[in-house]
């Protein structure tokens, strides 16, 4: 009998699965600066956009840390106050470490949290960081129907258009793209690529209908989110010793074949003291090592897109 069994039942529509990608033969592609791994830091950008009662959303939104899971047919002042330390105070603590270290990052920016808080938006102006637009609100959009997907899209890069200067080249869903939202990307035109995928180390093409989507992999593993998840890190040296172990091998790795390495923030959780002097910490110990390129996600995208144009 032959082992293998082919799936039954009814398959789901959306983008088909690549269980195999570049396999053995990782490509070679030469970072800008003849480094080895290309560190793309983000900031995820979602305070005022989340869910909440204030929003007319009837529920509260989660990733606070805190332990104490309130009734959502009540208002969470405490789950608010949280998302209000990262747009008043943790912002503003990332932007004089990248301000002093002159490194460029990414925002996954949802729109309504920029127009809420303008300063960031300026700041994201005046400093050359990219706004990758993280939808018009911090949602999950796989709940929308498909024609409110693509108007929240269509709001989405007017807002951030306005705010920040500049329409975003990039797209980032929160969590994970519904079946709809590459194709409706692909539609709405203007995107150089997403980075709705955390399924490899190099960039790739994916395929949607008869066009090519450049996909700028994002990562879970080196995301600051783990300080308010369970199992979670246990005290900001667990922080900085994934990142240095991750990066080391990346570095090992990328003598041959240059690596991404994506790290991801949230004001109200990495803002706070303890975990910026942890990611301080890192960085001191990335630039001191060398090979290390810190490039906005767009640039990587043009440096994969000039050494690896679509077919």
């Amino acid at each position: 009998m032959n082992a293998f069994q082919p799936f039954v039942g009814t398959a789901v529509p959306g983008p088909e699965r690549d269980l195999v990608g570049y396999g053995r033969h990782a490509p070679r592609v030469p970072l800008p600066n003849g480094g080895r791994v290309a560190i793309s830091i983000v900031v995820n950008y979602e305070e005022g956009s989340e869910y909440a009662h204030p929003n007319g959303d009837g529920r509260n939104d989660g990733m606070t840390e805190s332990i104490y899971a309130m009734d959502p047919r009540y208002r969470d002042l405490c789950a608010e106050s949280v998302y209000e330390y990262g747009s008043r105070a943790g912002i503003w603590r990332l932007e004089r470490l990248f301000s002093a270290y002159q490194i460029p990052v990414t925002f996954f920016a949802a729109a309504v949290a920029l127009e809420r808080n303008r300063e960031v938006a300026a700041w994201i102006r005046e400093a050359g960081h990219e706004p990758c637009s993280h939808g018009w609100r911090w949602e999950e959009v796989w709940t929308l129907s498909r024609d409110e997907e693509a108007e929240h899209i269509r709001r989405a890069v007017a807002s951030i258009t306005e705010t920040c200067g500049q329409r975003p080249l990039g797209w980032y869903c929160r969590y994970g793209a519904s079946v709809h939202t590459r194709e409706l990307l692909l539609e709405e035109g203007g995107f150089e690529y997403d980075s709705d995928a955390y399924n490899d180390d190099f960039p790739y093409y994916a395929r949607v209908g008869t066009a090519r989507q450049l996909i700028v992999p994002y990562s879970a593993t080196y995301n600051d989110a783990r300080f308010s998840l369970v199992p979670s890190y246990g005290s900001p040296s667990d922080y900085v010793d994934n990142l240095k172990r991750g990066f080391d091998l990346l570095h090992e790795e990328g003598a041959d074949h240059p690596r991404l390495m994506s790290i991801g923030l949230h004001p109200r959780i990495i803002g706070q003291a303890s975990r910026v002097h942890a990611l301080r910490e890192f960085l001191d110990y990335a630039r001191a090592k060398g090979g290390a390129e810190f490039m906005r996600r767009i640039d990587i995208a043009r440096w994969w897109k000039a050494a690896h144009p679509a077919d």
